[in-house]
């Protein structure tokens, strides 16, 4: 076969060009990814900084294409040819990476298009950010935008504000992972949020450290997969610390199982195995508040999941950890950490503020204002949620329904107030 001139060969990558040009333009069109109404449903601050961070990544990709296209007239030769078409599977190549970040945004912007979700995802956004202000805020670290959207599936995800997406850029907020089966029970946001918390904070490498201190000597096995478990269990403290036994049901329910489910111990997986999480936050609350409805709840896993039936390594990290919860829960609430300016967690926040009875005080104090008061709403979202949460373990209580209208209250509250 004869070899093509180099007429045929520009016409053909002038051909490639303009089709990764057009798709590259057509990218610029964040109304293409998500329609306008789920883009109002979004904080004016928040959908200005999400579409900023994803225009300048789509103006990224059209800025090269239109480069390249400048060039092509002058690319006259098979070499010029060859060099300028390795240019342009590049291009291809930053297209999809910017792509996969606005249709990721897009996606989670895309979920709010139905005005009843949007107000709820809208009041959950704020709750996330004054779960993690009620931390940073007096280190003196600012809070990110955050971005909750619904999905499938059982357990919540956070993609962190800041972190370096697939384009290379930085992800213009939090993006928060709810799940449908816990839109109304939405503990799990505070958890999310403590990742952010500790990203920020630095928190992680140090009570790793403190982690691993604590265990060695009982069990080096042990300690090296708590120490390899220290950014959940930091995220599992700072749902606490917020909203007391609140997320723990819920947490039980997702990582619930087979026996040989929840001794699951894969190398890497920063999760804890769902029995010794389950008995480590409830070991979070026997401390605090002594005894409750939590040491029920782990006596029956370890009826249903006894250490003994466990795999020989997770019976042994079991073994190990069972008795030092309490050690372990001190290092993690109560021990000094630079992260804290010197300072444990628990003098940031006081736990025992979200004490169960300390909840019902309040819900008995505020009466009907619990939910209709701006100035509770304002000093007290975290309270409200972990007793309303706390309201759903019960049978006929009105807990989901007061929820969601204290959610779209105050996400719709807040727009008001910023218009």
């Amino acid at each position: 076969m004869a070899e093509p001139g180099s007429d045929v060969l520009a016409a053909q990558l002038a051909a490639e060009l303009r089709h990764w040009r057009r798709a590259a333009h057509e990218l610029t069109d964040l109304d293409m990814v998500a329609a306008p109404q789920a883009w109002a449903g979004l904080e004016s601050y928040l959908g200005t900084g999400v579409r900023a961070g994803l225009t300048r990544s789509a103006q990224a990709v059209a800025t090269r294409a239109d480069q390249l296209a400048a060039q092509l007239p002058g690319a006259t030769a098979q070499d010029d040819l060859a060099r300028l078409r390795d240019r342009v599977l590049a291009l291809r190549q930053s297209y999809v990476r910017a792509e996969t970040v606005i249709d990721f945004f897009g996606d989670a912007v895309g979920t709010r298009t139905n005005p009843r979700l949007a107000e709820l995802l809208r009041g959950l956004d704020l709750l996330a950010v004054d779960a993690m202000d009620r931390i940073l805020g007096p280190l003196g670290i600012p809070v990110p935008p955050v971005l909750v959207y619904l999905d499938k599936g059982l357990g919540a995800s956070i993609l962190r504000a800041g972190i370096r997406l697939w384009d290379a850029s930085s992800s213009p907020a939090a993006a928060i992972k709810i799940t449908r089966h816990n839109l109304l029970r939405p503990t799990s946001l505070i958890h999310e949020g403590g990742h952010q918390v500790a990203h920020l904070t630095n928190w992680t490498d140090e009570l790793a450290t403190a982690l691993h201190e604590v265990l060695a000597p009982a069990s080096p096995i042990a300690a090296e997969a708590w120490r390899g478990w220290a950014s959940e269990v930091a995220a599992d403290v700072v749902a606490f610390i917020l909203t007391g036994y609140a997320p723990v049901p819920a947490l039980a329910d997702v990582v619930d199982g087979t026996t040989a489910t929840v001794y699951r111990m894969p190398p890497g997986d920063p999760h804890p195995m769902g029995l010794l999480r389950v008995a480590f936050n409830a070991a979070l609350c026997r401390y605090w508040y002594g005894a409750g409805a939590w040491d029920d709840l782990v006596r029956i896993w370890l009826y249903r999941h006894p250490v003994h039936a466990a795999p020989p390594e997770s019976a042994l990290v079991a073994r190990a950890t069972l008795p030092l919860l309490p050690e372990i829960v001190r290092v993690c609430t109560e021990r000094p950490m630079r992260a804290f300016g010197g300072r444990p967690l628990s003098a940031l926040v006081d736990p025992r503020r979200v004490a169960p009875a300390e909840l019902r005080r309040l819900a008995d104090g505020a009466g009907a204002a619990l939910y209709t008061s701006s100035y509770l709403q304002r000093l007290e979202p975290m309270r409200i949620l972990a007793w309303t949460v706390l309201r759903s373990q019960r049978p006929d209580d009105n807990a989901d329904r007061d929820l969601e209208t204290w959610l779209r209250r105050l996400g719709a509250d807040h727009a008001t107030a910023a218009a």
